[in-house]
């Protein structure tokens, strides 16, 4: 967080009001210039004498907005210059108002994202800092999001979403403000090809906040539970999700418009090949307006198939099945097997003698409230199992223990 350091006997604020007027007025001449200076000076005096320090602000912002374009004031001058700017969210003992000066700086930073976007959005996290009120700071984290977005500087705030569990506690969101959230990291990442897992992670988030939610609401999130969809069948790396079962997801399946996207859904994380296959020769059309790829998408119905293969009881796969299952030769049955286990779906052996796959891990394809249960009922078996060994354990120690006592015993008489 950047700090003030006088360097004259002249208020900095009052000090960049003069700067920033100057260069404003330059081109009018001194006899323009002057006056109007002049006036913005005792306006700015004024301001600080009685503590209207949202006037000051608006005052200041006025001028100062303008430098980002001027090539004769550097990044460091612009930086300096909206530190003192910033710094007037600490001047006012009301709360309100410094909500209203945070939202009325971060929306002027905001105005124009694609000029030095890179130094705006630290300007505005600049100003997060020095603010006290959790719902303030949450105002500009939005403006944040929105720059980075629009400035096309996604990168710069990455790192401050590995914080977001700590922020929602500290904010205090209520459903709306979260469903907010939500959806703006998710929009900011969208374009970010090192981000896309979180941004479908927050989408995801995003999608989760309407359950319980009546279906006008629900409605709201009709085309992100679209977008949802297509981004998990586009991702390549994505075998996973809990799309299918959530309500805001669930609506599509009677939607005139995209029922057929909910269907595309379905194959994908309950059917296997052959069903993706006869849906593509049936609504090619669909696959082109959403730009998804046939051989892409060939490519990753094979894995997925593959994993529904392996989540047999049995645990064995004969080269057979799979060959048929993925419609592929004989001699890419364990080039399949070996692409599954890169992309870590399965943990296997290949017995080639007896032409099977031993499976000994395989990850599942939808992960919802019956998974949670099973993992539920997993969990509980274990700390039984863990319980009765520790039990046990501590009765051997007691028996041990007596033995021992009794054969002193014994030695002492």
């Amino acid at each position: 967080m950047a700090t003030i350091v006088p360097t004259s006997e002249e208020d900095p604020a009052l000090a960049v009001v003069r700067f920033t007027s100057d260069l404003a007025w330059a081109d009018a001449g001194p006899e323009v210039a002057e006056p109007q200076v002049t006036r913005l000076c005792m306006e700015a005096q004024e301001c600080m004498v009685v503590g209207r320090w949202l006037d000051l602000a608006s005052l200041m912002l006025a001028s100062a907005d303008l430098l980002f374009s001027n090539a004769k004031v550097s990044e460091k001058d612009l930086e300096c210059i909206f530190t003192v700017i910033c710094n007037l969210v600490t001047k006012s003992q009301n709360p309100s108002e410094a909500l209203e000066m945070a939202k009325l700086i971060s929306a002027k930073i905001v105005q124009q994202p694609t000029e030095k976007p890179a130094l705006r959005l630290k300007i505005l996290f600049n100003l997060y800092n020095l603010l006290e009120d959790p719902y303030a700071r949450f105002s500009v984290y939005m403006k944040a999001l929105t720059l980075a977005l629009n400035g096309k500087v996604a990168d710069h705030i990455i790192p401050s979403l590995k914080k977001i569990d700590g922020f929602l506690k500290e904010w205090n969101l209520d459903v709306k403000d979260r469903r907010e959230l939500y959806l703006a990291i998710s929009n900011a990442l969208k374009d970010s090809k090192s981000s896309t897992k979180d941004g479908f992670k927050f989408l995801t988030n995003y999608l989760t906040t309407f359950s319980g939610e009546d279906a006008l609401v629900i409605a709201e999130a009709k085309e992100e539970a679209v977008r949802a969809i297509i981004e998990f069948v586009k991702a390549p790396d994505m075998f996973q999700c809990e799309l299918l079962d959530m309500p805001a997801v669930v609506q599509l399946e009677s939607d005139a418009t995209y029922a057929l996207v909910y269907q595309l859904l379905k194959i994908f994380l309950t059917q296997r090949l052959d069903s993706y296959l006869e849906f593509q020769a049936a609504n090619s059309s669909l696959l082109e307006t959403y730009n998804l790829v046939h051989e892409d998408c060939i490519a990753k119905m094979k894995l997925m198939s593959l994993v529904d293969l392996a989540s047999t009881p049995s645990r064995q796969i004969p080269y057979a099945l799979i060959k048929d299952t993925l419609q592929v030769t004989d001699d890419e049955v364990e080039l399949w097997v070996v692409k599954a286990i890169t992309a870590k779906l399965i943990d296997c052996k290949m017995d080639q003698m007896n032409q099977v796959v031993l499976v000994s891990r395989c990850s599942e394809r939808v992960f919802g409230q019956h998974q949670w249960q099973e993992l539920r009922e997993k969990l509980a078996t274990w700390r039984e199992n863990i319980a009765s060994v520790i039990n046990t354990i501590q009765a051997n120690k007691i028996v041990e223990d007596g033995v021992q006592q009794a054969a002193q015993g014994v030695a002492i008489r």
